[in-house]
């Protein structure tokens, strides 16, 4: 690699010392480094005066990687842009969990083998998801780890009616409903009951959120599946859905949710040689 983009969490990394850190380590390195903010940040935050931000739109069709520093939803935030741009994602939690990060914030010192090429790339699943209002799409968007579409903050129940290649599944009434790909099954899906599932895995996973009935239970379907999600009759009026947790967009009786693999792969830099049952062990322990 010779050209890499540092995307530093400021609410995170405190005065910037982790992305300060790793910036000097690839500088030594022979790596060109840019940094750009990953967000836009409160105009009540003080950036520092000794760095230089840059624009990812103007940097990224030049770039080799981007390493993000924070959490997950740090590494989430940026898998959109990273993919589409065709260039791989490496994670240095300075977070909580960080299932996804490859290093964490005491590691930096490996990051010197991105110059010799002693890494590899692991290429993850993405969603497809679409909204259709009559006949016009009013949402459209990819994402790795889920699709959520969830009854809002009123304690009401949500009843909603799934189908598979328009056959259908599953009808389900409760807090929602989580469509997740092999990647995102370590997160919420997790949380609302679903299973682990390893990230090679050609799967996607339809996870109820506090069922109200004893019939519903997580499917794992194929990722061949087209999976369409919409709110039945005898539904509230509305319901919300937000994809890898990102901004809620409203719902309404008639909407239907498609949701399917999309042609995008996100690629995560790998520098460790570790068994994905070695990264859940690990995790979920440190996590207690």
């Amino acid at each position: 690699m010779k050209k890499v983009i540092l995307t530093p969490n400021p609410y995170r990394d405190h005065d910037f010392n982790t992305v300060r850190a790793t910036a000097r380590i690839l500088e030594k390195a022979g790596i060109e480094v840019k940094l750009c903010l990953p967000f836009e940040v409160d105009r009540s935050f003080q950036l520092p005066r000794d760095l230089r931000f840059s624009r990812l739109d103007r940097e990224m069709p030049s770039a080799d990687a981007v390493i993000c520093f924070g959490g997950d939803g740090t590494i989430l935030h940026m898998a959109k842009a990273a993919t589409r741009n065709g260039i791989p994602i490496l994670g240095v939690n300075i977070g909580t969990m960080g299932f996804m990060a490859e290093l964490e914030s005491s590691e930096l010192e490996q990051l010197r083998r991105l110059a010799t090429g002693e890494y590899s790339i692991d290429n993850r699943m993405m969603l497809d998801v679409t909204v259709h209002r009559e006949r016009d799409i009013i949402f459209h968007d990819i994402c790795l780890n889920d699709a959520v579409i969830t009854k809002g903050g009123i304690a009401r129940i949500v009843h909603l009616a799934v189908q598979c290649d328009d056959v259908q599944a599953m009808e389900c009434g409760g807090d929602g409903l989580i469509v997740a790909t092999p990647t995102g099954s370590t997160a919420y899906s997790l949380s609302a009951g679903g299973p682990i599932v390893e990230p090679e895995a050609g799967s996607i996973l339809i996870t109820p959120i506090c069922a109200h009935d004893m019939g519903s239970r997580c499917i794992v379907a194929s990722d061949k599946r087209v999976i369409k999600v919409g709110l039945t009759h005898n539904a509230r009026r509305n319901a919300f859905l937000s994809v890898d947790g990102g901004k809620a967009l409203k719902l309404n009786m008639g909407d239907v949710v498609t949701i399917k693999k999309s042609n995008y792969q996100t690629q995560l830099v790998r520098l460790k040689d570790r068994s994905f049952y070695d990264v859940v062990n690990l995790k979920f322990k440190s996590s207690l």
